[in-house]
């Protein structure tokens, strides 16, 4: 029995990519005969995990970094193999094989967070532009830490062809795309039937689910439905600039369009999508979205940025609509004709178009191949 041990810096209950993506994973790993041990950040909670998870406090940063290296280490001396979902754990020791999962520029995302760039920096062009130290700094120790992995997972080719430009070569890097559980049958319920359970009425109806940061999209999503009569908002998730973008949407007069519900459970979410007239993610980044997927398998067309793997789930005109990134003009005329009437009869009637490339089965399969290839 293979020794896997997963390092983390989120895990389930907590929201996120990761958290989603390792909860589904490792049952399925351990039914293959792996011996799992997971190490994260977090608090303890009463769980149900097959496997052990070891928690670790989020004490101011010296401590923390501390406490998680002391407790890597016997973790580190046990594996056979280590599966990394982020970069920049403290994993001192250890000669088993690493892999890492990379969804994103995390050099990128903690310079924006931090101020050290512009909120709207592209991320495609941030590699190759001139910044300030600490920024080269960060870019610096992603691609040391990145060089020295034995193996690289990406759920996008675009992700992919990011890496590489990162200097990694390609040859280490695996593209295996994400995927979703099955979904049991009783939970098909027509987009009527959603509505009603959620006591929404029939107006035109878009849904965008994220976390509320820059590069999300959101407040061109606003920007947009000014233009766009009739058409109402709700957006699910929570973060940084729910303020601003309540008080933007206020300010525009659409504060009774756009409606932000906040963090939406796992449970009511799958209601949410089936409820909306389209699911939208305007985003400037993404590496492959779940929410796509799960607005796809819901039977809800979606639009998306052409920006990050979107392309590679939206086929523009077969199972959503695809629009610039920056462009809200482009935006707004695209809400508009997705509302022309039978428009998205025509996209709902294809949103299962492709998705066989994102059978869950699939990934379990490549990514217990790829895992004991490293063995």
């Amino acid at each position: 029995m293979p020794r896997l041990f997963i390092a983390s810096g989120i895990f389930h209950p907590e929201p996120g990519g990761p958290s989603t993506y390792l909860a589904e994973l490792l049952p399925e790993l351990q039914r293959r005969g792996w011996d799992i041990r997971v190490l994260t950040y977090g608090e303890p909670v009463a769980s149900d995990e097959p496997y052990p998870v070891t928690r670790i406090p989020r004490r101011p940063l010296p401590l923390r970094l501390s406490d998680y290296a002391r407790a890597a280490r016997p973790f580190l001396d046990w594996a056979e193999l280590i599966y990394m979902h982020t970069l920049g754990l403290p994993l001192v020791g250890g000669s088993a094989p690493r892999v890492v999962k990379i969804v994103g520029d995390q050099a990128w995302e903690r310079s924006m967070r931090r101020g050290w760039i512009s909120p709207g920096e592209d991320i495609d062009l941030f590699e190759s532009k001139r910044h300030g130290w600490r920024v080269n700094a960060a870019k610096t120790a992603r691609r040391r830490e990145l060089r020295g992995v034995d193996g690289v997972i990406v759920p996008s080719i675009y992700l992919k062809r990011m890496v590489v430009q990162w200097g990694v070569s390609p040859d280490k890097v695996q593209v295996i795309y994400n995927a979703l559980p099955p979904e049991e049958s009783s939970s098909q319920l027509t987009q009527a039937d959603a509505r009603a359970r959620l006591q929404l009425d029939d107006t035109p109806l878009v849904l965008t689910a994220a976390r509320l940061l820059p590069w999300k999209g959101v407040d061109h999503l606003i920007s947009a439905l000014q233009r766009v009569p009739e058409v109402r908002l709700l957006v699910a998730g929570d973060g940084p600039m729910r303020d601003a973008l309540e008080a933007q949407a206020e300010h525009s007069g659409l504060g009774e369009r756009v409606r932000f519900l906040g963090r939406v459970s796992r449970d009511l979410m799958p209601l949410y999508l089936r409820a909306a007239d389209y699911t939208a993610l305007y985003s400037g980044y993404e590496g492959l979205s779940h929410t796509l997927l799960e607005s796809l398998r819901a039977g809800t067309p979606v639009i998306a940025s052409d920006k990050g793997g979107n392309p590679e789930v939206v086929r523009d005109g077969v199972n959503g609509l695809l629009v610039p990134y920056v462009d809200v003009n482009a935006l707004a005329a695209t809400l508009l004709h997705a509302f022309v009437p039978g428009k998205r009869d025509v996209l709902a009637a294809n949103t299962d178009a492709g998705m066989e490339r994102f059978a869950f089965a699939t990934m379990i399969e490549t990514t217990d191949a790829a895992l004991r290839a490293y063995l």
